[in-house]
């Protein structure tokens, strides 16, 4: 059996941030996110809410987790008009020892993005052969809202929608549950990226829409490549801001 095969997916390769509890899953990638200066300084995070669907995790966890980063020094809350949970001005650095399950993961990381590229680009050739008007219409819709969000967990949360209703418009059920599976372990090493790269990122979304309307899979295909295999270069890395 290939080392992309499914059972790989639930080895050993990932015991190391599955051995996590939720608590420490949030307070890891937040702080990762700070120490990686994804979130600078001062910063303000979305709403307890948004951060719970975009992290895959209750309220009540995310609430707990912002709480213990509060008085490690990682964030501060303001109250008052415009209060609310922000990235401390001086946020404090390796105050968060489970960090090193997201950092020690690196390798199994990009073993996940090149399964997820494997099976993307095909599934994304099918829809713009199969190119179908209502998905088209989803999918234009989708781009919309991710250049109107505001914050990363709600960009995040539309942007995940956005690749599952590209693969679903291939028709292929058996792929599209493969997919869903290899991107939700993927999932777990998401953190904050800034909201400007974000948006640039959208502009490829809607590159990807454009060739599936036009049933060009040859385009569609080269631009889910790029969209994809930067994820190897960005993930649990720096950005520019």
């Amino acid at each position: 059996m290939d080392r992309l095969s499914a059972p790989a997916l639930t080895g050993p390769a990932l015991t190391g941030i599955r051995r996590l509890s939720a608590l420490d899953t949030v307070r890891a990638r937040i702080a990762l996110a700070v120490e990686l200066g994804l979130l600078a300084p001062g910063e303000p995070l979305p709403p307890g809410p948004e951060i719970a669907v975009a992290l895959g995790v209750g309220e009540i966890t995310v609430r707990r987790a912002l709480e213990s980063l509060c008085f490690a020094g990682v964030l501060e809350r303001r109250r008052g008009r415009g209060g609310g949970t922000l990235v401390a001005p001086e946020p404090a650095m390796g105050v968060v020892a489970e960090i090193a399950a997201y950092t020690g993961g690196a390798a199994e990381m990009h073993e996940l993005i090149d399964h997820r590229l494997a099976l993307e680009t095909g599934l994304v050739h099918l829809a713009a052969v199969s190119r179908d008007d209502l998905a088209v219409a989803e999918l234009r819709d989708l781009v919309s809202l991710m250049d109107k969000a505001s914050g990363w967990a709600e960009f995040h949360e539309l942007d995940a929608r956005f690749h599952l209703a590209v693969v679903e418009a291939s028709g292929l059920a058996v792929g599209v549950g493969r997919y869903a599976a290899v991107v939700r372990e993927l999932y777990r090493y998401y953190l904050p990226y800034p909201m400007e790269y974000l948006h640039e990122s959208n502009r490829e979304h809607g590159e990807l829409v454009t060739a599936i309307e036009r049933r060009d899979a040859v385009a569609a295909v080269a631009v889910i490549c790029r969209h994809v295999e930067v994820l190897h270069s960005t993930m649990l890395s720096r950005h520019s801001r």
